[in-house]
């Protein structure tokens, strides 16, 4: 039994995974990633390809005509790179930038906000060669590998069929102009692209579904995993109790120190005892300083008797109180004739003595 106890057949607890996450472990395909960026890229060039061929030729241009025949130095060079920057930045820009919205986007669905820097701690495990010839020859090398190879097949076979579909085209290149040639051949490799990063995001969700998967099983526990995160999020139950009982050894001291305060105990009188005080300054009312049953109530009875507190009789309004009230509760309403009546008889007695 303890035996299959340590088996790791049970899914993981919420928080065993957000510990994980916390870590930087989360289920992520990074072809999701490159896919997104891809066709982010190729639908930026399907709707500003105008702006951008403009740009390029715009930079182009200059940088022919401006710097072609000038001698190359080092200070020239960082001129001419400082003077092209900002067509550069126009050219490339927007296309950069809709790749880095793509890798947000991507990264966010699959994991959401997360930042962790214990990924980028080194660890030594991860420079052993033992370990690494481990990892190269793991099965989940060989499911990489399958992955790759699936992917070159099915991106080549698209990228193929765009091009066999428009084979007369390509043959018919050496018959038009330059210009013809070049559009006709960006369209193509406009349409391989697209194609392409369609088909890699198709392949990336189930690697998704995968990657899911497998995190899902690296992080299942064990029975007595389970046991242990419960115990050490709601404590040892033995723990628990020894301090509860510590607390109520500490509470019942205290109110037993309360007890020389009080100015009556009504009792059962054999199993009842409830201590009352009134303090003008501190409540309008009376109120409880201890309160207990059986041997509590024996104990409060006898601290009392050593303190020369009366003790006053009265089965029914000793019930009550007890059953009503708590350490520090003023005396109900409907008790306040009945209580009244004691303390008054309690002050004439005191007075005389």
């Amino acid at each position: 039994m303890q035996f299959f106890a340590g088996e790791k057949t049970e899914k993981a607890t919420p928080k065993k995974k957000q510990d994980s996450r916390k870590k930087g472990q989360v289920a992520k395909s990074q072809d999701v990633t490159t896919a997104l960026i891809l066709l982010m890229v190729f639908l930026y060039f399907l709707f500003g390809a105008k702006q951008f061929l403009q740009q390029m030729m715009k930079l182009l241009r200059e940088a022919f005509q401006t710097y072609m025949l000038e001698e190359v130095t080092a200070e020239r060079v960082f001129a001419m790179f400082k003077h092209l920057l900002p067509s550069i930045a126009l050219a490339a820009g927007p296309v950069m930038l809709a790749a880095f919205i793509a890798a947000l986007g991507a990264n966010y669905m699959q994991v959401g906000i997360l930042f962790s820097t214990e990924a980028l701690q080194p660890k030594l495990e991860k420079i052993n060669p033992i370990s690494g010839a481990k990892r190269i020859f793991a099965m989940r090398a060989l499911v990489e590998l399958i992955k790759s190879t699936l992917k070159i097949m099915c991106i080549g076979a698209v990228t193929f069929f765009i091009l066999w579909i428009h084979i007369e085209d390509v043959l018919n290149l050496s018959q038009k102009s330059i210009g013809d040639s070049l559009v006709v051949l960006s369209k193509l490799v406009f349409q391989m692209g697209l194609a392409a990063s369609l088909m890699l995001l198709f392949l990336s969700l189930l690697d998704y579904l995968y990657q899911k998967f497998d995190f899902e099983k690296n992080i299942r526990m064990s029975k007595q995993d389970i046991k242990d995160e419960h115990k050490n999020i709601e404590g040892d139950p033995l723990i628990k109790s020894k301090i509860k009982q510590k607390q109520r050894e500490m509470a019942m001291s205290r109110m037993m120190q309360e007890v020389p305060k009080a100015d009556v105990i009504i009792t059962n009188p054999t199993h009842y005892a409830i201590a009352l005080k009134y303090d003008e300054e501190k409540m309008d009312a009376p109120y409880v300083v201890a309160s207990g049953v059986d041997f509590i109530a024996q104990k409060i009875k006898g601290i009392a008797k050593s303190h020369e507190i009366i003790m006053v009789e009265n089965r029914p309004l000793a019930r009550a109180l007890f059953d009503q009230t708590k350490v520090g509760d003023a005396v109900p309403e409907e008790f306040f004739k009945a209580v009244a009546e004691i303390l008054a008889y309690v002050y004439r007695i005191q007075n005389k003595m």
